[in-house]
């Protein structure tokens, strides 16, 4: 179960085919103590129908994804009614934090699932453009892969455009 600080559970285990890695917990996701809680957040619906997983799973259901070789954190811990109620503080404990994950559990790739999230892990710019899909950089000798946040507030990719950017991931996998 999640600690005061940390409101919703990480899903990992050792050599994870693949880590996704959210920005923060929203209130809703605290409130009932999961991951993509908000039925706005189409997450586990990606996670389905691009392959990463045979059937779609509900946020109660999130331990399941170890079953697939995949696991589930965020950058920060805490929950917030967004990105805006983050300071530095969050995000350079929550860097420190997260590598010591990666590192610890070693999975072959890290999934950032927002280019916000990406962004404030390796303390990019705003100016400097991040793309969906594969990055140069690696983690801990991780593979890191970017794809939309699902988010119903995110409209700056069609539900089309984020199911393409999860089949890129499942395809690297070779699930799809």
């Amino acid at each position: 179960m999640p600690s005061s600080k940390q409101a919703t559970p990480d899903i990992l285990a050792p050599n994870l085919d693949a880590l996704f890695i959210g920005i923060n917990p929203g209130l809703l996701s605290a409130q009932k103590g999961h991951n993509f809680a908000n039925p706005a957040n189409a997450f586990w619906k990606l996670l389905h129908e691009s392959g990463l997983v045979p059937r779609r799973l509900t946020p109660e259901e999130e331990m399941r994804l170890l079953d697939h070789g995949l696991g589930l954190t965020n950058l920060v811990a805490r929950a917030t009614r967004g990105v805006m109620d983050l300071g530095r503080e969050d995000y350079d404990a929550g860097r420190r934090a997260l590598t010591t994950k990666i590192r610890t559990f070693r999975p072959r790739m890290v999934v950032f699932v927002g280019i916000t999230v990406c962004r404030s892990y390796f303390n990019k710019k705003a100016s400097e453009p991040i793309p969906c899909g594969e990055q140069p950089e690696e983690i801990c000798g991780a593979r890191v892969f970017v794809v939309p946040n699902p988010s119903g507030r995110n409209a700056h990719f069609s539900y089309a455009e984020m199911l393409e950017h999860y089949r890129v991931v499942a395809r690297a996998l070779d699930r799809a």
